[in-house]
Formats: C-alpha cells, sequence, structure tokens
C-alpha cells in the first residue's frame, strides 16, 4: 500500500528534522521544505494529502502559505503549528478553512490523531509521482498537471454523490471525457450514460429526443420513441452545449429536474426519472442569463456544482504527454512506423498557443502522422499540420450559420417549397421563415419546380 505523503514547512531545519522523524516512523513519506516559498514550488509540481507548516517563518509565514493553498488547491488540508502567543491567530484561521492547529511543544499523540483525520477526511492524492495505477475512471484522462489533479480531485468527490454538475471551458477541453468520468466514478458506473449535443439537433426534434413521444404524436411518429430521459434512468444523462437549448424547452427541463419526471411528446402520462444530469458548456451562461437567451432558473438547478476544464495551453506540461499518446493511437491507426518526434517539433509544440486545444493537437498529431515518410515527425510537418488545421477552423457562429442554411434546404425540399408548410414544420411563423430565407438567400420557388422535373 503507498504511503500517505506529508509536506513539512519550517524554517528551523531541527524541528523540521524531528517532525520528519515522528511522521516517518508512523509510516508517512515526508518531504522537507526549509521555506514557504520552497513548498510552493514543491506544490507546483506535486501533491501531498496533508501540508503541516509553522506559523512564524523569515519570508513568507505559515499564514501567508495557507491563503496561498487555499486559494489555488482548496482541497489539500493544512495544519498549522503554533506558539501560545500566536494561538488566536490560528483561531481564526479555522474559520477561514485550515483544517486545524498545534501549539507547541506538541503532543505525539495529538499530533498523529490530527493527521490521521485529516488524511481520511480530506485526502489530496497525489497521481502526478505515483507509480500506483490509476483509478479505472481517470485512465482516459492523460496528465501531469496539478491543475488538472486538482481538479480530478474535485471530480472524485463530486462523484460521489447525485447533485447536478455544470462543466465548463473552452472547445476542445475535452468536457464529455471529463462527464464520463464523472459517471464512471459514481455509483451509477454500471447504469447507462448517454449524451446529446443541444446545439446538433433541430429545436422540434429535440424535444422528442430528449423526453420521448407517443404514436402518432405528430406527422412522421409512425412508432413510440423513448427519449434519452429513459434511456439513462438509473444512470447519467450529458447535456452538451446546454447553452444552446431553445428558450421553450428550457422550461421544460427545468420541469423535468424540478419535479423528476418527464412527459412524452403527444401524452398526459407522466413519468418518473431517476437520472443524474451532467451538462457543459463553453458559453458564459450569467451573460446568456442577462441577455434573455438562458433561464436564470434552470442555471441554478444545473450549476449545483461546477467545475471548469483548463485550457492546454494551462497546462503546457501535458503536451508532449499528450502528442506522445497520439503518435501510439494514430501511428498504430495508420500503420506507420513512427516512434517519436525531433526536439525541434516537441519546441514547436510547447510554444504553440493552441486555440483549439486538445482536438486541434489531436488534429495535428494525426495529420503530420498520415504525411511522414520517415520515423521521426518533423517541426515542419507540426508546422504545415497546425497552418492548414488553422485553414480548416471555423469559428462557431460560422458553423451555425452553415447548420442552419442546411436545415431550412432540407425543409424547402420535403415540403417541397411550400412555405406555410415549411414554417409550420420548422414551428416558425411565416413571417420570421421568410427573414430567414433571405438571409440565406434561398429562393423557395426553386424547390418548387425541383420537385415539378421530379
Amino acid at each position: 500500500m503507498q504511503s500517505k505523503k506529508i509536506l513539512l514547512v519550517d524554517d528551523d531545519p531541527d524541528l523540521l528534522e524531528l517532525l520528519s522523524i515522528r511522521l516517518t516512523a508512523a509510516g508517512y513519506e515526508t518531504v522537507p521544505a526549509e521555506s514557504a516559498e520552497a513548498a510552493i514550488n514543491y506544490l507546483d509540481i506535486s501533491r501531498p494529502h496533508l501540508v503541516i507548516s509553522d506559523i512564524q517563518m523569515s519570508g513568507m509565514d505559515g499564514m501567508a502559505l495557507f491563503e496561498h493553498i487555499h486559494r489555488h488547491i482548496p482541497t489539500l488540508p493544512v495544519i498549522i503549528l503554533t506558539a501560545f502567543g500566536t494561538i488566536p491567530d490560528a483561531v481564526a484561521a479555522t474559520q477561514r478553512g485550515i483544517f486545524g492547529y498545534l501549539t507547541k511543544p506538541y503532543n505525539p499523540k495529538i499530533l498523529l490523531s490530527q493527521v490521521e483525520r485529516a488524511i481520511d477526511l480530506a485526502p489530496a492524492v497525489d497521481t502526478i509521482s505515483s507509480k500506483v495505477p490509476a483509478p479505472t475512471w481517470r485512465k482516459a484522462i492523460i496528465t501531469r498537471s496539478a491543475l488538472m489533479e486538482d481538479l480530478l480531485a474535485k471530480v472524485d468527490r463530486v462523484a460521489q454523490g447525485n447533485a447536478s454538475v455544470l462543466l465548463s471551458g473552452e472547445s476542445g477541453v475535452g468536457k464529455e471525457l471529463f462527464a464520463r468520468a464523472i459517471h464512471q466514478a459514481s455509483k451509477r458506473c454500471e447504469q447507462p450514460f448517454i449524451t446529446i449535443n443541444c446545439a446538433a439537433i433541430p429545436e422540434q426534434l429535440l424535444e422528442s429526443e430528449l423526453f420521448g413521444h407517443a404514436k402518432g404524436a405528430f406527422t412522421g411518429a409512425v412508432r413510440e420513441h423513448k427519449g434519452l430521459f429513459q434511456l439513462a434512468e438509473g444512470g447519467s444523462l450529458f447535456l452538451d452545449e446546454i447553452g444552446d437549448m431553445p428558450l421553450l424547452l428550457q422550461a421544460k427541463l427545468l420541469h423535468a429536474l424540478q419535479e423528476r419526471v418527464i412527459r412524452p411528446v403527444g401524452t398526459a402520462q407522466s413519468i418518473p426519472i431517476d437520472v443524474r444530469i451532467i451538462s457543459a458548456t463553453h458559453k458564459d451562461l450569467k451573460s446568456e442569463i442577462q441577455a434573455g437567451n438562458f433561464r436564470e432558473d434552470l442555471y441554478y438547478r444545473l450549476f449545483v456544482v461546477g467545475l471548469t476544464i483548463p485550457s492546454l495551453a494551462q497546462r503546457g506540461e501535458d503536451i508532449p504527454l499528450l502528442a506522445n499518446h497520439f503518435l501510439r493511437v494514430f501511428a498504430e491507426k495508420h500503420q506507420k512506423d513512427i516512434n517519436g518526434f525531433s526536439p525541434e517539433a516537441i519546441s514547436f509544440l510547447l510554444a504553440s498557443s493552441w486555440p483549439g486545444n486538445i482536438r486541434q493537437l489531436m488534429n495535428v498529431i494525426e495529420q503530420s502522422i498520415v504525411m511522414s515518410a520517415v520515423p521521426l515527425i518533423s517541426s515542419e510537418l507540426i508546422r504545415d499540420a497546425m497552418h492548414k488545421d488553422e485553414e480548416q477552423m471555423i469559428s462557431f457562429e460560422e458553423a451555425r450559420k452553415q447548420f442552419e442554411r442546411d436545415y431550412l434546404v432540407k425543409v424547402l425540399k420535403i415540403t417541397a417549397g411550400n412555405v406555410t408548410q415549411a414554417a409550420r414544420l420548422a414551428k416558425r411563423n411565416r413571417t420570421e421563415f421568410y427573414k430567414l430565407l433571405q438571409r440565406h438567400q434561398l429562393d423557395f420557388t426553386l424547390y418548387k419546380s425541383l420537385q415539378e422535373k421530379v
């Protein structure tokens, strides 16, 4: 069994050694730091299970160190060692989140009791340097970043309950990967994990996809259809790009979450549900609320727990790790004998900003492997693939416009250019539908003539 790691901080080498001897004898692994600054440097690259710090030190003192840890690593417990005169400060600190304090000279039994309780109640797992295999639920998340380790510790805790979780972060950071991790780490892991992209399905179909519909509920509903809430029963439902859900449907989703029941389209029957909701967005939902595009009451139903996934630029130490992982995956996929990157290629990867995050990195590595004629990926190949990738990437608004135009064309084809029927199918009034056609420069009469030719 892996020993628990404790970071000890004291500018007195003798006291530091004495404390280390006592804790090592009790079976703990200790890491000494003779200043708060040295402790912070260590925390940037690794995570202990507990920090024990003297309160009075030259330079940054123990309270300043605690404030730093509390801001950046709120899940990491801290015990303060204090002299008699600083007890009021230590007591005040417990009200701000410090785990506990010990007065000098401390009683070894009380010390060990507090240490054991701190580790049991608030563990901070150091998987960055650990040789112990990662839990199954997080194996798909490749990282050595301290920032990511903090996030994964939160995921582990959040997964143990049933609270709704809202994942935020830039496009391409891996929000669905984290949603799956939450599900797999939870007690619902044996039950279904169902995903839906709220931005990718037309409004009139999204309701049916979520809640299901009865036979004959609308034209084309030739049989009863179970919605995703029913398919996810007992498990988790991941609502990706929840910020793009239409307002009317937001109201129905809110009712389902409040009452824990759904009502399929075309029926008055209410069906009880037991589903955990995990949602994700790259949008600022508070700004969307102010703009009138998102319901505030639904926001607070979804945002019981909020987790922000860092961008690839924020976890730069993971770039070589991820690049080599993708190299192995795509070299096997494309049956290429490629075994690494040139030093210049790694340097170029590290220096890039990666606006498309992990998704962009993955695409660049795959393009480089496909084009490589030698076993080593060069910086030139990386540069070329990145240039092509940036050319291929379009903005979200451009993607939305393209989807909207494709949808309108499809509706016009179905209705043979009959605007009244097309507007009714799209659940829009005729005036609004005409405006949409004008915006995309679509001539509905063309579809009538095409139908006549057919």
